[in-house]
């Protein structure tokens, strides 16, 4: 098992569905969480954990994510 470190370029969250988020609102929700996790840093074994990750911590789901693999 090999550890990497992965930096978040771009993400799209999944907030379809939730009817506690207004739709009028839902445009303003995800350009939030997308600048709170634009250009972060994650130290995880695969990209299958970086997703995890992000979901437990945002408590969203994600619907897409690219990133970029830190080499140091």
């Amino acid at each position: 098992m090999s550890i990497m470190q992965l930096q978040v370029t771009d993400i799209t969250f999944d907030l379809d569905g939730d009817d506690s988020i207004p739709d009028y609102v839902q445009d303003q929700v995800q350009q939030e969480l997308r600048d709170e996790y634009i250009s972060t840093k994650w130290i995880v074994v695969d990209e299958d954990d970086l997703v995890n990750e992000i979901s437990c911590q945002s408590g969203w789901c994600i619907e897409s994510i690219n990133y970029d693999h830190i080499v140091e």
